[in-house]
């Protein structure tokens, strides 16, 4: 089987339990949960029983040895994941509106993830791994951007394949060099993976047929676009198709977007058909929301294929 690594952040979330508008008042919280996109992500990958593992940072302290913890009871193998001795574990502290968005107060960039460097450990990882995963988030750093790319040079010249998930909230676009680093990516992967309008962040197209034939037409292999509750689209150079969604009564959407796409990725590396991918990742997004906390709703392909054959029967 492929061994799937990713680089990124480990943090801890913090949520609140009521709505409301920001945190300019005492309320209460509940957490720590294990978090951040690619840690959400390997760990689904880890569930799914593929072989995986991760680079990344974490503080010498009670929040990392948790994410640490969580990540390895799950199967990832956290090998390349250095301590920092000086600096605290990333941190994202949550609360819901009640429209729905969420604000956040995190910290991630001036914690342990923001000292993320080249290693033996993490050297070892890259030649190891025969598919990288890169998620938009994590390179908000300049070393972290030359780490990146120098692990997909590596990684395509072993023959193995790249998948790419902007998951890039808007204002961050707007510090410096992030946007150009995103395209520089997106332009080296073989299966694109935006969410709805993301689809668009490197494109002068102004339909979706468009954008995606200027990313297939970059040497992407694939193109899938996240769409949440109205479900997702596969795109190659021979078919397309969309999967509805699956409604469910949603209690925690962080870490959705992250089951789904670990779960598109591991059935794409096993060569199953794109709409059995599909259908697989949207189960595993719908299930993620169904727990409070960004890692509680990660699946096994059992308890997906079972999800699935239940909707079917209630049909």
């Amino acid at each position: 089987m492929k061994h799937v690594l990713t680089i990124g952040e480990i943090l801890v979330e913090i949520m609140a339990l009521d709505p409301g508008n920001g945190f300019l008042e005492p309320i209460s919280l509940i957490g720590p949960f294990a978090s951040g996109a690619p840690a959400i992500f390997i760990d689904q990958v880890a569930r799914l029983g593929q072989p995986c593992g991760i680079i990344g940072c974490v503080g010498n302290d009670d929040f990392g040895e948790l994410c640490l913890q969580r990540l390895q009871a799950d199967g990832v193998d956290i090998g390349a994941v250095a301590r920092d001795p000086e600096r605290p574990t990333g941190s994202a502290f949550v609360r819901y509106r009640p429209d729905g968005q969420r604000d956040f107060v995190f910290n991630i960039r001036h914690s342990a993830c923001g000292s993320m460097a080249a290693s033996e450990a993490s050297q070892a990882a890259i030649r190891g791994c025969d598919h990288l995963h890169v998620m938009g988030t994590s390179l908000f750093s300049e070393s972290l951007v030359e780490m990146t790319t120098g692990a997909i040079q590596t990684v395509r010249a072993r023959g193995g394949t790249i998948s790419f998930d902007p998951n890039i909230r808007g204002e961050l676009l707007e510090l410096p060099g992030l946007r150009e680093a995103l395209k520089s990516v997106a332009m080296l992967a073989d299966l694109f993976m935006p969410s709805g309008q993301e689809l668009f962040l490197f494109s002068q197209a102004r339909t979706e047929s468009h954008a995606v034939a200027e990313v297939l037409d970059w040497g992407a292999r694939a193109v899938v676009v996240k769409r949440g509750t109205e479900g997702a689209s596969y795109f190659d150079r021979e078919q397309t198709m969309s999967v509805p969604a699956i409604p469910v009564r949603e209690v925690d959407p962080t870490g959705a977007g992250d089951c789904f796409g670990a779960t598109f990725v591991t059935c794409w590396l096993r060569g199953m058909p794109p709409e059995r991918a599909l259908s697989l990742a949207n189960a595993a997004g719908a299930m993620a929301v169904l727990k409070k906390g960004p890692m509680e709703g990660v699946s096994t392909m059992g308890e997906l294929q079972a999800f699935l054959e239940a909707g079917e029967g209630r049909k």
